[in-house]
Protein backbone atom coordinates (compact mmCIF):
# COMPACT_ATOMS: atom_id res chain seq x y z
CA UNK A 1 0.00 0.00 0.00
CA UNK A 2 1.47 3.54 -0.63
CA UNK A 3 1.10 6.53 1.27
CA UNK A 4 -2.52 7.73 -0.20
CA UNK A 5 -3.99 4.20 1.06
CA UNK A 6 -2.51 4.94 4.53
CA UNK A 7 -3.75 8.56 4.91
CA UNK A 8 -7.27 6.75 4.03
CA UNK A 9 -7.08 4.21 6.46
CA UNK A 10 -6.02 6.91 9.12
CA UNK A 11 -9.36 9.00 7.98
CA UNK A 12 -10.89 6.18 8.29
CA UNK A 13 -9.86 5.57 12.19
CA UNK A 14 -10.73 8.84 13.14
CA UNK A 15 -14.30 8.73 12.04
CA UNK A 16 -14.59 5.59 13.74
CA UNK A 17 -13.00 6.51 17.03
CA UNK A 18 -14.92 10.18 16.86
CA UNK A 19 -18.38 8.64 16.56
CA UNK A 20 -17.71 5.92 18.85
CA UNK A 21 -16.13 8.00 21.57
CA UNK A 22 -18.97 10.52 21.68
CA UNK A 23 -21.49 7.22 21.98
CA UNK A 24 -19.10 5.89 24.99
CA UNK A 25 -18.98 8.69 26.86
CA UNK A 26 -23.26 8.79 26.54
CA UNK A 27 -23.77 5.24 26.81
CA UNK A 28 -21.88 5.42 29.94
CA UNK A 29 -23.64 8.08 31.55
CA UNK A 30 -27.19 6.94 30.26
CA UNK A 31 -26.62 3.55 31.09
CA UNK A 32 -25.88 4.75 34.87
CA UNK A 33 -29.20 7.38 34.87
CA UNK A 34 -31.29 3.67 33.50
CA UNK A 35 -29.62 1.17 36.69
CA UNK A 36 -30.71 4.12 38.85
CA UNK A 37 -34.07 4.66 37.67
CA UNK A 38 -34.72 0.80 37.60
CA UNK A 39 -33.21 0.43 41.39
CA UNK A 40 -35.46 2.89 42.24
CA UNK A 41 -38.76 0.63 41.15
CA UNK A 42 -40.88 3.08 39.93
CA UNK A 43 -44.12 1.89 38.50
CA UNK A 44 -44.50 2.19 34.65
CA UNK A 45 -40.83 3.90 34.37
CA UNK A 46 -38.96 0.69 35.60
CA UNK A 47 -41.59 -1.33 32.97
CA UNK A 48 -40.57 0.94 30.10
CA UNK A 49 -37.15 0.50 30.96
CA UNK A 50 -36.70 -3.31 30.55
CA UNK A 51 -38.66 -3.46 27.43
CA UNK A 52 -36.02 -0.63 25.97
CA UNK A 53 -33.38 -2.36 27.65
CA UNK A 54 -34.43 -5.61 25.92
CA UNK A 55 -35.72 -4.48 22.46
CA UNK A 56 -32.21 -2.54 22.27
CA UNK A 57 -30.22 -5.65 23.37
CA UNK A 58 -31.80 -7.99 21.19
CA UNK A 59 -31.83 -5.59 17.89
CA UNK A 60 -29.08 -6.04 15.86
CA UNK A 61 -26.94 -2.67 15.23
CA UNK A 62 -27.12 -2.51 12.17
CA UNK A 63 -30.56 -2.37 11.49
CA UNK A 64 -30.93 -0.36 14.47
CA UNK A 65 -28.91 1.89 12.50
CA UNK A 66 -31.39 2.21 9.91
CA UNK A 67 -34.21 2.11 11.48
CA UNK A 68 -33.34 5.11 12.81
CA UNK A 69 -31.54 6.67 9.65
CA UNK A 70 -34.82 6.24 7.57
CA UNK A 71 -37.78 6.85 10.24
CA UNK A 72 -36.28 10.35 11.50
CA UNK A 73 -37.77 12.03 8.63
CA UNK A 74 -40.92 10.23 9.00
CA UNK A 75 -40.96 11.88 12.28
CA UNK A 76 -40.19 15.61 11.14
CA UNK A 77 -36.48 15.13 12.59
CA UNK A 78 -33.80 16.74 10.16
CA UNK A 79 -30.49 14.07 11.17
CA UNK A 80 -27.63 13.92 9.58
CA UNK A 81 -25.51 10.21 8.89
CA UNK A 82 -23.25 11.37 11.78
CA UNK A 83 -26.18 12.22 14.02
CA UNK A 84 -28.03 8.90 13.50
CA UNK A 85 -24.93 6.46 13.67
CA UNK A 86 -24.06 7.79 17.47
CA UNK A 87 -28.05 7.89 18.27
CA UNK A 88 -27.63 4.20 17.60
CA UNK A 89 -25.08 2.94 18.97
CA UNK A 90 -25.79 5.15 22.07
CA UNK A 91 -28.71 3.50 22.51
CA UNK A 92 -27.31 0.19 22.12
CA UNK A 93 -24.11 0.69 24.08
CA UNK A 94 -26.50 2.49 27.09
CA UNK A 95 -28.83 -0.74 27.12
CA UNK A 96 -25.50 -3.11 28.02
CA UNK A 97 -24.31 -0.57 30.35
CA UNK A 98 -27.14 -0.45 32.43
CA UNK A 99 -27.08 -4.21 33.12
CA UNK A 100 -23.16 -3.69 34.05
CA UNK A 101 -24.19 -0.83 36.24
CA UNK A 102 -27.63 -2.42 37.71
CA UNK A 103 -25.30 -5.61 38.30
CA UNK A 104 -23.14 -3.26 40.64
CA UNK A 105 -25.95 -1.95 41.97
CA UNK A 106 -27.19 -5.35 43.15
CA UNK A 107 -24.41 -6.81 44.55
CA UNK A 108 -23.40 -3.62 46.62
CA UNK A 109 -23.15 -4.33 50.72
CA UNK A 110 -26.37 -2.78 52.17
CA UNK A 111 -24.11 -3.08 55.48
CA UNK A 112 -22.33 -0.29 54.01
CA UNK A 113 -25.45 2.06 53.46
CA UNK A 114 -26.90 0.96 57.07
CA UNK A 115 -23.61 2.05 58.86
CA UNK A 116 -22.86 5.26 56.51
CA UNK A 117 -26.85 6.22 57.15
CA UNK A 118 -26.49 5.44 60.94
CA UNK A 119 -23.23 8.02 61.27
CA UNK A 120 -25.84 10.62 59.89
CA UNK A 121 -24.98 10.61 56.12
CA UNK A 122 -27.06 11.80 53.79
CA UNK A 123 -28.38 9.44 50.53
CA UNK A 124 -26.57 11.85 48.41
CA UNK A 125 -22.99 11.60 49.82
CA UNK A 126 -23.49 8.65 50.43
CA UNK A 127 -24.03 7.71 47.02
CA UNK A 128 -20.73 10.01 45.68
CA UNK A 129 -18.66 8.98 48.05
CA UNK A 130 -19.11 5.40 49.03
CA UNK A 131 -20.86 3.74 46.57
CA UNK A 132 -20.39 5.55 43.09
CA UNK A 133 -16.35 5.04 43.54
CA UNK A 134 -16.58 0.92 44.25
CA UNK A 135 -19.32 0.85 41.54
CA UNK A 136 -17.19 2.44 39.03
CA UNK A 137 -13.98 -0.21 40.42
CA UNK A 138 -16.44 -3.14 39.96
CA UNK A 139 -18.16 -2.33 37.24
CA UNK A 140 -14.78 -1.19 35.27
CA UNK A 141 -14.13 -4.56 33.60
CA UNK A 142 -17.97 -4.84 32.43
CA UNK A 143 -17.53 -1.61 30.97
CA UNK A 144 -14.35 -1.50 28.98
CA UNK A 145 -15.71 -4.78 27.50
CA UNK A 146 -18.64 -3.50 25.95
CA UNK A 147 -16.43 -0.26 24.82
CA UNK A 148 -14.53 -2.57 22.88
CA UNK A 149 -17.76 -4.48 21.37
CA UNK A 150 -19.09 -1.21 20.56
CA UNK A 151 -16.25 -0.08 18.90
CA UNK A 152 -15.70 -3.55 17.10
CA UNK A 153 -19.19 -3.31 15.88
CA UNK A 154 -19.08 0.24 14.59
CA UNK A 155 -18.75 -0.87 10.97
CA UNK A 156 -22.07 -1.55 10.94
CA UNK A 157 -22.90 2.35 11.00
CA UNK A 158 -21.54 2.20 7.03
CA UNK A 159 -24.36 1.12 6.09
CA UNK A 160 -25.96 4.86 5.86
CA UNK A 161 -22.81 5.72 4.25
CA UNK A 162 -20.46 6.84 6.58
CA UNK A 163 -16.88 6.28 5.74
CA UNK A 164 -15.25 4.43 8.64
CA UNK A 165 -12.50 1.75 9.16
CA UNK A 166 -13.92 -0.72 7.41
CA UNK A 167 -16.08 0.93 4.52
CA UNK A 168 -12.28 2.49 3.29
CA UNK A 169 -10.74 -0.79 3.60
CA UNK A 170 -13.16 -2.16 1.14
CA UNK A 171 -12.78 0.55 -0.67
CA UNK A 172 -8.46 0.50 -1.02
CA UNK A 173 -9.33 -3.42 -1.54
CA UNK A 174 -11.76 -2.53 -4.62
CA UNK A 175 -9.35 -0.35 -6.37
CA UNK A 176 -5.97 -1.77 -5.96
CA UNK A 177 -7.43 -5.49 -5.99
CA UNK A 178 -5.11 -6.54 -2.77
CA UNK A 179 -7.48 -7.09 0.05
CA UNK A 180 -4.95 -8.68 2.18
CA UNK A 181 -2.89 -5.52 2.59
CA UNK A 182 -5.76 -3.03 3.83
CA UNK A 183 -7.41 -5.93 6.02
CA UNK A 184 -4.45 -6.06 7.91
CA UNK A 185 -3.65 -2.54 8.27
CA UNK A 186 -7.21 -2.30 9.28
CA UNK A 187 -6.89 -4.47 12.31
CA UNK A 188 -3.70 -3.30 13.19
CA UNK A 189 -5.63 0.00 14.03
CA UNK A 190 -8.40 -1.95 15.28
CA UNK A 191 -6.06 -3.32 17.67
CA UNK A 192 -4.51 -0.24 18.39
CA UNK A 193 -7.68 1.72 19.73
CA UNK A 194 -8.32 -1.34 21.68
CA UNK A 195 -5.15 -1.72 22.97
CA UNK A 196 -5.69 1.82 24.33
CA UNK A 197 -8.81 0.83 26.43
CA UNK A 198 -7.43 -1.70 27.82
CA UNK A 199 -4.72 0.49 29.09
CA UNK A 200 -6.82 3.22 30.40
CA UNK A 201 -8.29 -0.04 32.13
CA UNK A 202 -5.59 -1.15 33.68
CA UNK A 203 -4.20 2.45 34.92
CA UNK A 204 -7.54 3.40 36.18
CA UNK A 205 -7.73 -0.23 38.30
CA UNK A 206 -4.11 0.75 39.65
CA UNK A 207 -5.23 3.59 40.78
CA UNK A 208 -8.62 2.41 42.37
CA UNK A 209 -6.81 0.18 44.11
CA UNK A 210 -4.16 2.87 45.77
CA UNK A 211 -7.66 4.64 46.50
CA UNK A 212 -8.60 1.90 48.35
CA UNK A 213 -5.49 1.25 50.42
Amino acid sequence: MNGQAWLLLLEGAWTTLWISSIAIALGVVIGLGIALLRMARIPFVEQALVLYVSLARATPLVTLVLFIFLSAPTFGLAMDRNTAAILALTLNTAAFNAEVWRTAFIIFSREQKEAALACGMTNGVFFRRIMLPQMITSSLPGLINEMSFLIKSSPAIAVIGIVDLTRVTNRIAAVTYEPLPPILAAALLYMLIIGVLLKVQAIAEKKANRLAM
